[in-house]
């Protein structure tokens, strides 16, 4: 509970301060690509009572591969993956990015100077069950180099979709990056992890709730259209439900 706390302040108050300074272009990662793609879930297993996570399918996928500062090149920077699942009832948003691999910082992001990394939820996800686990991706061992750069990222880069319960970690699903979307596109997009999240599958603290305010406030701020309003879920979120 005491880390929990700690970690929504940290985050509150740089959200705040970058809200603040970014009237008019996207307050966090600023800087990224984003692709068409699709999403194959293997089914292998019950991750704890998700249904996006435990029945074998194949869905569209928007991808957004970004760097949080907007560092040049392959400079280290808290690298970004933001996965929208087009699902029949509405779309469904991931927020992962670069974090640490102890006890602690797996909770705190982390720069890196790669996008063949692993990125991680920095807070739990509450399923159907109330089970609490984290959401964690890394590059396909299969697949080509993701590379240190935006410019690097290409079609057919692969990512391998996880979930962490207790310690123990499970491969889901892999994501594949198929076309690029073009720039107007990329800098329409509002990903919202909160509204756009399923009773059986959402972000679950208050960093996310913090979360739920400040990308609203960006969003509106930048001109793009956010997600719908949902009270519930927003409350769902910070209630830890």
């Amino acid at each position: 509970m005491a880390l929990g706390k700690l970690v929504a302040a940290i985050v509150g108050g740089a959200l705040v301060v970058r809200v603040a300074r970014s009237r008019h272009q996207r307050f966090m990662h600023p800087s990224g690509r984003s692709f068409a793609g699709d999403l194959e879930i293997f089914g292998r297993g019950e991750p704890g009572g998700s249904a996006l996570l435990s029945e074998p399918a194949r869905h569209d996928v928007t991808v957004r591969l970004s760097k949080g500062v907007g560092t040049r090149g392959g400079r280290a920077d808290v690298r970004g993956l933001a996965v929208r699942v087009h699902l029949p009832s509405g779309p469904l948003d991931l927020l992962l990015s670069t974090a640490g691999r102890g006890p602690v910082t797996r909770h705190l992001p982390v720069p890196r100077r790669s996008f063949d990394t692993m990125y991680g939820s920095i807070t739990a996800y509450r399923t159907g069950s109330g089970r609490k686990l984290y959401v964690a991706a890394r590059p396909d061992p299969a697949g080509p180099p993701l590379g240190r750069s935006l410019e690097s990222l290409a079609p057919g880069n692969r990512l391998l979709l996880a979930v962490r319960h207790r310690g123990v970690g499970r491969t889901v699903g892999r994501v594949t990056l198929g076309q690029e979307l073009p720039p107007p596109v990329d800098a329409g997009l509002a990903f919202d992890a909160v509204r756009n999240s399923r009773s059986d599958l959402h972000p679950s603290g208050l960093v996310h709730g913090v979360r739920a305010f400040a990308y609203r406030q960006s969003q509106r701020w930048r001109g793009a259209v956010p997600a719908s309003p949902d009270h519930d879920a927003v409350a769902r979120t910070i209630s830890r439900r």
